[in-house]
């Protein structure tokens, strides 16, 4: 990963460069209007305590609430694991500091989302308004700690409580020979009005089977809205679009706007691009004042 984005040193060196990249990437991507730079809360157990053997990865709040200081497209996507002691409490923190959504990766991160122990962070949540980004299907570009985790019907108890979620991956399959939900996905976002997915991550050989799903039943294809997953390489489904609008798509080098154009050669709408602004709420008195239609965002 550090190789294909051109990142150089270790540790603050390369820290400092991924931002630079970053912030470069939503300079030039035009079409996107802000973007969601989502923390990743470390593992913990039942308990509440830290499992710092099985934490790979660790994006603290702190860190992100940073970049949103740094960079106005820059919106913040807090990560609270639910079985920690504070929880709540960081919940609260955190939607003072900006955030606009939760993110979940319950297969690295190790919470079960249908686990009683969410159900008084889902209380909270409903409490102060904030969606949840959960991701749903494999997983394979981190390791798996709990791959019990991706059906996307152990979302149940949070949609119960009222909690605006949003399914990462539609519930897509990450490796040819793994149980795919893209299916169990489209009927519960036909059964749950506050039910959505997203399409980060389906411009993934392993997951673009997914758009005939959710781009081909119109009370499915209302509940869709844009992801990107960067830094994950987009690659366009030639078997959809046609290997020539493939191969002149991937002559874009910036990712962030290959997705982009992938997704309008696929056809997705004008509602499409705006339905995150509305699931997030995040319809700006500017916008407002000045009549203009909601931005689009990615996460």
């Amino acid at each position: 990963m550090k190789w294909r984005l051109g990142l150089r040193g270790d540790n603050l060196e390369t820290e400092i460069c991924l931002k630079k990249v970053l912030f470069r990437l939503l300079d030039e991507t035009t079409e996107i209007d802000a973007a969601v730079i989502l923390a990743f809360d470390a593992v913990h157990d039942r308990e509440g305590r830290m499992d710092r053997r099985q934490t790979h990865l660790y994006t603290k709040n702190d860190y992100v609430i940073e970049l949103l200081q740094e960079h106005r497209k820059v919106l913040f996507g807090a990560s609270i694991h639910p079985y920690r002691k504070d929880a709540i409490a960081e919940l609260e923190r955190c939607v003072k500091a900006g955030a606009v959504l939760v993110k979940w990766l319950p297969i690295t991160q190790g919470m079960n989302p249908a686990d009683p122990l969410c159900l008084p962070f889902y209380e909270a949540m409903a409490h102060y308004d904030i969606p949840l980004l959960c991701h749903t299907g494999g997983e394979k570009s981190l390791p798996n700690v709990a791959p019990e985790t991706a059906p996307p019907i152990l979302l149940l108890p949070a949609l119960q409580r009222g909690v605006r979620v949003i399914a990462a991956h539609c519930g897509t399959r990450s490796a040819p020979r793994e149980e795919d939900y893209v299916d169990q996905f489209a009927r519960m976002a036909k059964d749950w009005e506050h039910l959505y997915g997203d399409t980060a991550a389906l411009n993934l050989p392993t997951r673009s089977h997914a758009y005939h799903t959710i781009m081909n039943d119109p009370a499915v294809a209302a509940k869709i809205v844009h992801g990107s997953d960067w830094p994950i390489l987009p690659v366009p489904p030639a078997t959809i679009i046609g290997l020539p609008a493939a191969a002149e798509t991937l002559l874009e080098m910036n990712w962030l706007r290959r997705d982009v154009l992938i997704k309008r050669q696929l056809g997705f709408d004008q509602a499409y691009w705006h339905r995150a602004a509305k699931v997030l709420k995040l319809n700006s008195r500017d916008s407002q004042a000045s009549g203009q239609s909601p931005a689009s965002f990615d996460s």
